[in-house]
């Protein structure tokens, strides 16, 4: 891979957010991940997918609305409304390149590392099983593959 935005904890190894991602989701039962490399520059993608209260939406198959409540640095607490009509109230944290957020019923992740003009991106998430570490897995590769072709018609054309 050529240069990544990539994070250290503490002294321990580098790790760039799409490989977090994968770690978080490896941590789930029932997730699964659909990565992509896309044709466009990191803050282009970014911009779509980090806009919570836009383009986010517009990518997203299930998304009808998201409404930004709080924010406390990379903290964020967001209102969101399913197409279908149900709501969530997501906890999480949203800073460039990466997002993890989670309601009482469902999981959103994302990342996106720049790999020299081109964005790799990886999205998971789901119908969270409340108390549990797990997601239901019946449909969601299906969901996030929507998500990433939608996500790739907005930022490729």
């Amino acid at each position: 891979m050529s240069e990544e935005k990539t994070i250290r904890e503490g002294d321990g190894p580098v790790i760039d957010d799409v490989r977090r991602l994968r770690v978080m989701a490896a941590g789930v039962r029932g997730a699964r991940i659909v990565e992509r490399v896309l044709p466009a520059p990191l803050d282009a993608v970014w911009g779509v997918m980090g806009d919570l209260e836009g383009g986010f939406g517009e990518f997203q198959p299930d998304m009808r609305s998201v409404r930004v409540l709080r924010r406390d640095g990379d903290r964020v607490e967001a209102l969101a409304r399913s197409r279908h009509g149900p709501r969530a109230r997501f906890h999480g944290v949203l800073r460039p390149g990466w997002c993890w957020l989670q309601s009482r019923f469902l999981v959103i992740g994302m990342a996106a590392v720049d790999e020299g003009g081109r964005t790799r991106v990886a999205l998971t998430g789901g119908v969270r099983v409340p108390g549990r570490a797990a997601l239901v897995p019946f449909g969601t590769r299906r969901e996030l593959e929507r998500a990433m072709a939608r996500l790739a018609e907005r930022v490729v054309g």
